[in-house]
């Protein structure tokens, strides 16, 4: 009885996201998921941070990354190596120093087809059991 009431919140909430993207614009499709690709390490690109006094690159990451923006004092950045292992830098940020993310090649992203993806292993939480012995 639990495992249908899951699967109707996910399809209710399916139903409802798909109802939202009627009023999305094609470039809002594309941007949405083109930012899912990114997040799930599908989209090449290249991170740079520059020192805006000196012009001089400071840093520059590139690859499979995931950028998250953070707040005004960091950010992170996790990139997916080549043997599919991951590794997250985390950037300080201050009012001279400005990044830009180029998404490095082209991709085939769809224009009007809205992407919902579940990840089921964050569905069903890790488990431990400790006992007094």
């Amino acid at each position: 009885m639990h495992g249908r009431r899951v699967v109707l919140a996910i399809a209710t909430a399916g139903s409802a996201l798909l109802g939202l993207t009627a009023c999305t614009t094609e470039a809002e499709s594309v941007n949405d998921n083109l930012s899912k690709d990114a997040d799930n390490f599908k989209v090449a690109r290249r991170i740079t941070f520059v020192n805006g006094i000196t012009d001089k690159v400071i840093l520059e990451a590139q690859g499979l990354c995931s950028v998250d923006p953070g707040d005004a004092n960091r950010m992170f950045v996790t990139c997916k190596d080549n043997n599919g292992e991951y590794v997250r830098h985390s950037l300080g940020k201050s009012d001279n120093v400005f990044w830009f993310v180029e998404q490095l090649e082209a991709t085939d992203t769809s224009t009007s087809a809205y992407r919902f993806v579940m990840r089921p292993d964050s569905l069903i939480p890790e488990a431990s059991v400790e006992s007094s012995e």
